[in-house]
Protein backbone atom coordinates (compact mmCIF):
# COMPACT_ATOMS: atom_id res chain seq x y z
CA UNK A 1 0.00 0.00 0.00
CA UNK A 2 2.57 2.44 -1.27
CA UNK A 3 2.86 5.88 -2.77
CA UNK A 4 6.06 6.69 -4.65
CA UNK A 5 7.88 10.03 -4.41
CA UNK A 6 9.20 9.49 -7.94
CA UNK A 7 6.93 10.69 -10.75
CA UNK A 8 5.24 7.62 -12.19
CA UNK A 9 5.12 7.02 -15.95
CA UNK A 10 1.82 6.07 -17.58
CA UNK A 11 1.53 4.66 -21.09
CA UNK A 12 -1.66 4.36 -23.11
CA UNK A 13 -2.49 1.68 -25.66
CA UNK A 14 -5.76 2.03 -27.53
CA UNK A 15 -7.38 3.64 -24.51
CA UNK A 16 -5.84 1.32 -21.90
CA UNK A 17 -3.60 3.07 -19.35
CA UNK A 18 -0.69 1.22 -17.76
CA UNK A 19 1.31 2.59 -14.86
CA UNK A 20 1.01 5.40 -12.35
CA UNK A 21 0.64 5.63 -8.60
CA UNK A 22 -1.04 2.59 -6.98
CA UNK A 23 -4.77 3.12 -6.69
CA UNK A 24 -4.95 5.60 -9.59
CA UNK A 25 -5.07 3.40 -12.68
CA UNK A 26 -6.31 -0.17 -12.14
CA UNK A 27 -3.87 -3.00 -12.87
CA UNK A 28 -4.06 -4.30 -16.42
CA UNK A 29 -4.78 -8.04 -16.51
CA UNK A 30 -3.10 -9.96 -19.33
CA UNK A 31 -4.16 -13.51 -20.18
CA UNK A 32 -2.30 -15.77 -22.58
CA UNK A 33 -4.00 -17.40 -25.56
CA UNK A 34 -2.65 -20.01 -28.01
CA UNK A 35 0.06 -20.91 -25.50
CA UNK A 36 1.92 -24.25 -25.72
CA UNK A 37 -0.53 -27.15 -25.39
CA UNK A 38 -3.55 -24.85 -25.27
CA UNK A 39 -6.48 -27.19 -25.78
CA UNK A 40 -8.13 -24.94 -28.37
CA UNK A 41 -5.08 -25.28 -30.67
CA UNK A 42 -5.27 -28.15 -33.12
CA UNK A 43 -1.97 -27.57 -34.95
CA UNK A 44 0.46 -25.15 -33.29
CA UNK A 45 2.81 -25.14 -36.30
CA UNK A 46 0.17 -24.17 -38.86
CA UNK A 47 -1.87 -22.08 -36.47
CA UNK A 48 -5.04 -24.16 -36.73
CA UNK A 49 -7.41 -23.67 -33.80
CA UNK A 50 -11.04 -23.79 -32.75
CA UNK A 51 -12.25 -20.29 -33.59
CA UNK A 52 -15.56 -20.60 -31.73
CA UNK A 53 -13.84 -21.60 -28.50
CA UNK A 54 -11.16 -18.92 -28.88
CA UNK A 55 -13.77 -16.22 -29.40
CA UNK A 56 -15.77 -17.45 -26.40
CA UNK A 57 -12.69 -17.15 -24.19
CA UNK A 58 -12.03 -13.61 -25.40
CA UNK A 59 -15.66 -12.54 -24.97
CA UNK A 60 -15.66 -13.98 -21.45
CA UNK A 61 -12.75 -11.69 -20.55
CA UNK A 62 -14.58 -8.71 -22.04
CA UNK A 63 -17.63 -9.51 -19.91
CA UNK A 64 -15.49 -9.79 -16.78
CA UNK A 65 -13.94 -6.43 -17.60
CA UNK A 66 -17.39 -4.89 -17.97
CA UNK A 67 -18.39 -6.23 -14.53
CA UNK A 68 -15.23 -5.20 -12.72
CA UNK A 69 -14.11 -2.19 -14.80
CA UNK A 70 -10.64 -3.67 -14.86
CA UNK A 71 -8.66 -3.22 -18.10
CA UNK A 72 -7.22 -6.14 -20.01
CA UNK A 73 -4.92 -7.19 -22.81
CA UNK A 74 -4.11 -10.50 -24.44
CA UNK A 75 -0.74 -12.19 -24.69
CA UNK A 76 -0.87 -13.79 -28.14
CA UNK A 77 1.63 -16.66 -28.28
CA UNK A 78 2.92 -18.24 -31.48
CA UNK A 79 5.87 -20.52 -32.23
CA UNK A 80 5.98 -20.30 -36.06
CA UNK A 81 5.66 -17.43 -38.56
CA UNK A 82 2.49 -18.93 -40.04
CA UNK A 83 0.83 -19.48 -36.68
CA UNK A 84 1.60 -16.10 -35.09
CA UNK A 85 0.17 -14.17 -38.04
CA UNK A 86 -3.05 -16.21 -37.98
CA UNK A 87 -3.39 -15.71 -34.23
CA UNK A 88 -2.82 -11.95 -34.36
CA UNK A 89 -5.23 -11.61 -37.27
CA UNK A 90 -7.94 -13.48 -35.39
CA UNK A 91 -7.60 -11.81 -32.00
CA UNK A 92 -7.51 -8.29 -33.44
CA UNK A 93 -10.60 -9.09 -35.52
CA UNK A 94 -12.74 -10.02 -32.50
CA UNK A 95 -11.56 -7.55 -29.86
CA UNK A 96 -10.30 -3.97 -29.67
CA UNK A 97 -8.01 -4.80 -26.77
CA UNK A 98 -4.27 -4.21 -27.11
CA UNK A 99 -2.14 -7.31 -27.52
CA UNK A 100 1.26 -8.55 -26.52
CA UNK A 101 3.03 -10.24 -29.42
CA UNK A 102 4.75 -13.23 -27.83
CA UNK A 103 7.05 -15.06 -30.24
CA UNK A 104 8.96 -17.01 -27.59
CA UNK A 105 12.18 -15.29 -28.61
CA UNK A 106 12.32 -16.71 -32.17
CA UNK A 107 13.63 -14.04 -34.56
CA UNK A 108 11.92 -15.40 -37.69
CA UNK A 109 8.61 -15.57 -35.86
CA UNK A 110 9.09 -12.03 -34.57
CA UNK A 111 9.89 -10.78 -38.05
CA UNK A 112 6.71 -12.28 -39.51
CA UNK A 113 4.59 -10.95 -36.65
CA UNK A 114 5.95 -7.42 -36.72
CA UNK A 115 5.78 -7.23 -40.51
CA UNK A 116 2.09 -8.15 -40.34
CA UNK A 117 1.48 -5.67 -37.53
CA UNK A 118 3.03 -2.83 -39.52
CA UNK A 119 1.24 -3.68 -42.75
CA UNK A 120 -2.15 -3.83 -41.04
CA UNK A 121 -1.76 -0.62 -39.01
CA UNK A 122 -1.81 -2.31 -35.61
CA UNK A 123 1.35 -0.71 -34.23
CA UNK A 124 -0.41 1.37 -31.56
CA UNK A 125 -2.23 -1.72 -30.24
CA UNK A 126 0.88 -3.87 -29.93
CA UNK A 127 3.48 -4.46 -27.24
CA UNK A 128 6.39 -6.77 -28.07
CA UNK A 129 6.88 -9.56 -25.54
CA UNK A 130 9.80 -9.45 -24.84
CA UNK A 131 13.44 -8.34 -24.79
CA UNK A 132 16.01 -9.28 -22.15
CA UNK A 133 19.50 -8.08 -21.26
CA UNK A 134 20.77 -10.90 -23.47
CA UNK A 135 18.72 -9.94 -26.53
CA UNK A 136 20.90 -9.31 -29.58
CA UNK A 137 20.90 -6.12 -31.63
CA UNK A 138 19.13 -8.04 -34.40
CA UNK A 139 15.99 -8.20 -32.29
CA UNK A 140 16.05 -4.50 -31.44
CA UNK A 141 16.63 -3.68 -35.11
CA UNK A 142 13.41 -5.54 -35.96
CA UNK A 143 11.48 -3.34 -33.54
CA UNK A 144 13.03 -0.25 -35.09
CA UNK A 145 12.48 -1.42 -38.68
CA UNK A 146 8.79 -2.12 -38.16
CA UNK A 147 8.12 0.89 -35.96
CA UNK A 148 7.27 -0.93 -32.75
CA UNK A 149 7.61 1.58 -29.92
CA UNK A 150 6.60 -0.57 -26.94
CA UNK A 151 8.14 -3.66 -25.43
CA UNK A 152 8.13 -5.76 -22.31
CA UNK A 153 11.55 -5.70 -20.65
CA UNK A 154 11.90 -9.15 -19.10
CA UNK A 155 14.50 -8.97 -16.34
CA UNK A 156 15.73 -12.50 -16.85
CA UNK A 157 18.71 -13.39 -14.68
CA UNK A 158 20.54 -16.59 -13.76
CA UNK A 159 20.53 -15.30 -10.18
CA UNK A 160 16.85 -15.92 -9.73
CA UNK A 161 16.50 -14.64 -6.16
CA UNK A 162 18.74 -11.60 -6.62
CA UNK A 163 17.15 -8.14 -6.87
CA UNK A 164 20.36 -6.34 -7.88
CA UNK A 165 20.80 -8.56 -10.96
CA UNK A 166 17.32 -7.61 -12.12
CA UNK A 167 18.13 -3.91 -11.81
CA UNK A 168 21.35 -4.40 -13.75
CA UNK A 169 19.42 -6.20 -16.49
CA UNK A 170 16.99 -3.29 -16.70
CA UNK A 171 19.84 -0.81 -17.16
CA UNK A 172 21.15 -2.81 -20.13
CA UNK A 173 17.70 -2.93 -21.72
CA UNK A 174 17.06 0.79 -21.19
CA UNK A 175 20.33 1.66 -22.90
CA UNK A 176 19.52 -0.56 -25.89
CA UNK A 177 15.97 0.76 -26.11
CA UNK A 178 17.26 4.32 -26.31
CA UNK A 179 19.62 3.42 -29.16
CA UNK A 180 16.84 1.78 -31.18
CA UNK A 181 14.07 4.30 -30.39
CA UNK A 182 11.89 1.98 -28.34
CA UNK A 183 9.97 4.53 -26.29
CA UNK A 184 7.65 2.58 -24.01
CA UNK A 185 9.18 0.09 -21.60
CA UNK A 186 6.93 -2.09 -19.45
CA UNK A 187 9.01 -4.07 -16.98
CA UNK A 188 8.41 -7.76 -16.23
CA UNK A 189 10.46 -8.33 -13.08
CA UNK A 190 10.86 -12.06 -13.85
CA UNK A 191 9.31 -14.97 -12.00
CA UNK A 192 10.39 -18.55 -12.68
CA UNK A 193 9.71 -20.35 -9.37
CA UNK A 194 8.51 -19.76 -5.82
CA UNK A 195 11.76 -18.25 -4.45
CA UNK A 196 11.97 -15.83 -7.38
CA UNK A 197 8.46 -14.48 -6.75
CA UNK A 198 9.47 -12.48 -3.69
CA UNK A 199 12.61 -11.19 -5.46
CA UNK A 200 10.49 -10.09 -8.42
CA UNK A 201 8.07 -8.26 -6.13
CA UNK A 202 10.92 -6.56 -4.29
CA UNK A 203 12.46 -5.53 -7.62
CA UNK A 204 9.06 -4.20 -8.75
CA UNK A 205 8.91 -1.83 -5.78
CA UNK A 206 12.53 -0.75 -6.31
CA UNK A 207 11.98 -0.06 -10.02
CA UNK A 208 8.88 2.05 -9.42
CA UNK A 209 10.79 3.91 -6.71
CA UNK A 210 13.85 4.60 -8.90
CA UNK A 211 12.44 4.90 -12.42
CA UNK A 212 8.66 5.28 -12.14
CA UNK A 213 8.21 2.74 -14.94
CA UNK A 214 5.14 0.48 -15.20
CA UNK A 215 6.03 -2.89 -13.65
CA UNK A 216 4.34 -6.26 -13.48
CA UNK A 217 5.23 -9.91 -13.84
CA UNK A 218 4.17 -13.38 -14.87
CA UNK A 219 3.59 -14.37 -11.27
CA UNK A 220 1.82 -17.62 -12.14
CA UNK A 221 5.21 -19.00 -13.24
CA UNK A 222 6.03 -19.40 -9.56
CA UNK A 223 4.01 -22.61 -9.56
CA UNK A 224 3.18 -23.37 -13.22
CA UNK A 225 6.85 -24.02 -13.96
CA UNK A 226 6.61 -26.93 -11.50
CA UNK A 227 3.03 -27.88 -12.17
CA UNK A 228 3.55 -31.62 -11.80
CA UNK A 229 5.22 -31.25 -8.41
CA UNK A 230 2.48 -29.03 -7.01
CA UNK A 231 -0.30 -31.26 -8.34
CA UNK A 232 1.29 -34.33 -6.81
CA UNK A 233 1.64 -32.59 -3.47
CA UNK A 234 -1.68 -30.73 -3.26
CA UNK A 235 -3.94 -32.19 -5.95
CA UNK A 236 -5.57 -30.32 -8.82
CA UNK A 237 -7.56 -27.94 -6.60
CA UNK A 238 -4.57 -27.27 -4.38
CA UNK A 239 -2.47 -26.49 -7.44
CA UNK A 240 -5.03 -23.93 -8.64
CA UNK A 241 -5.00 -22.34 -5.19
CA UNK A 242 -1.21 -22.03 -5.32
CA UNK A 243 -1.33 -20.47 -8.79
CA UNK A 244 -4.05 -18.08 -7.64
CA UNK A 245 -2.05 -17.03 -4.58
CA UNK A 246 1.03 -16.30 -6.69
CA UNK A 247 -1.03 -14.10 -9.02
CA UNK A 248 -2.45 -12.09 -6.14
CA UNK A 249 0.90 -11.28 -4.50
CA UNK A 250 2.01 -8.57 -6.98
CA UNK A 251 -1.51 -7.14 -7.16
CA UNK A 252 -1.49 -6.63 -3.40
CA UNK A 253 1.87 -4.89 -3.68
CA UNK A 254 0.67 -2.47 -6.37
CA UNK A 255 1.66 -4.05 -9.71
CA UNK A 256 0.71 -2.05 -12.80
CA UNK A 257 -0.03 -5.17 -14.84
CA UNK A 258 -0.24 -8.90 -14.33
CA UNK A 259 0.55 -11.67 -16.80
CA UNK A 260 -1.75 -14.12 -15.08
CA UNK A 261 -1.13 -17.07 -17.40
CA UNK A 262 -3.77 -19.08 -19.26
CA UNK A 263 -6.80 -17.07 -20.30
CA UNK A 264 -8.93 -19.70 -18.58
CA UNK A 265 -7.85 -18.28 -15.20
CA UNK A 266 -9.55 -14.96 -15.92
CA UNK A 267 -12.65 -15.45 -13.76
CA UNK A 268 -10.74 -15.93 -10.52
CA UNK A 269 -8.13 -13.27 -11.28
CA UNK A 270 -10.58 -10.54 -12.30
CA UNK A 271 -12.87 -11.01 -9.30
CA UNK A 272 -10.03 -11.09 -6.75
CA UNK A 273 -8.23 -8.13 -8.33
CA UNK A 274 -11.48 -6.18 -8.22
CA UNK A 275 -11.60 -6.54 -4.43
CA UNK A 276 -7.94 -5.67 -3.89
CA UNK A 277 -7.84 -2.70 -6.25
CA UNK A 278 -11.00 -1.09 -4.91
CA UNK A 279 -9.79 -1.49 -1.35
CA UNK A 280 -6.46 0.07 -2.35
CA UNK A 281 -8.19 2.90 -4.20
CA UNK A 282 -10.23 3.95 -1.17
CA UNK A 283 -7.12 3.96 1.01
CA UNK A 284 -5.27 6.12 -1.53
CA UNK A 285 -8.04 8.72 -1.27
CA UNK A 286 -7.40 9.09 2.46
CA UNK A 287 -3.73 9.92 1.88
CA UNK A 288 -2.55 7.25 4.33
CA UNK A 289 -0.44 5.17 1.92
CA UNK A 290 3.16 4.37 2.84
CA UNK A 291 5.47 6.93 1.21
CA UNK A 292 8.46 5.43 -0.58
CA UNK A 293 11.38 7.78 -1.24
CA UNK A 294 13.84 7.46 -4.11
Amino acid sequence: MFKFSTSQITYEFNGIKVGGQPGVNPPVLVGSIFYHKHKIVEDEHKGVFNKAEAEALIKNVEELSDKTRLPFMFDVVGSTPEAIVKYIEFVTSVTKAPILVDTLGAIEVSKAALKYVKETGLINKVIYNSVTAKSKDEEYKLLQEYGVKATIALLYTDKIIDVKSRLEALEVILQKAKIYNVEKILVDSFVIDVPSLSAACRAMIEIKTRYGLPVGMGAHNAVSAQKKVFKERFGAEGYKACEFASNLMPIILGADFLLYGPIESSKEVFSATYIIYNSYRYLSKTGTLIQLQK
